[in-house]
């Protein structure tokens, strides 16, 4: 059975009672993007994934600098960080967006999400100066 909330669809095995701890994926994601416009950047999604979970990429557009592919990662104490999926440095947008659409056919459930920025950072790492300022 298929259940919605606010535009969301979902199945019952992936109801809000069975999620763990963590934020579920949709509202950290949400969050994250409303941060990113208020910085005054542009973002797009590629695909929405699972409601309460799955894997985030960030294609970051750099605007005529090149393009980055970031994926979610989580260390053995379940912290968050982030990985190149594709290798140091700028890469041609055809190679990433293969790579997303592979990364897909492999798991409907991931996220991929694309940000311009001209400096290729990842506006998704945390950075713990900016929360103490």
């Amino acid at each position: 059975m298929r259940l919605s909330i606010t535009g969301w669809s979902f199945t019952e095995s992936e109801s809000l009672e069975n999620m763990d701890d963590r934020l579920p994926a949709h509202v950290w994601i949400e969050a994250e993007i409303a941060k990113c416009q208020a910085k005054g950047l542009s973002v797009y999604y590629i695909n929405k994934g699972s409601l309460t979970g799955g894997t985030l990429l960030l294609k970051i557009n750099g605007l005529g600098n090149g393009f980055k592919i970031l994926t979610q990662i989580r260390d053995l104490d379940g912290d968050l960080s982030w990985m190149d999926a594709m290798g140091e440095g700028a890469l041609e947008e055809k190679e990433i967006d293969a790579y997303i659409l592979r990364s897909i056919d492999r798991d409907p459930d991931i996220w991929a999400i694309e940000i311009e920025d001209r400096t290729l950072q990842n506006p998704f790492e945390e950075n713990k100066e900016d929360e103490y300022e």
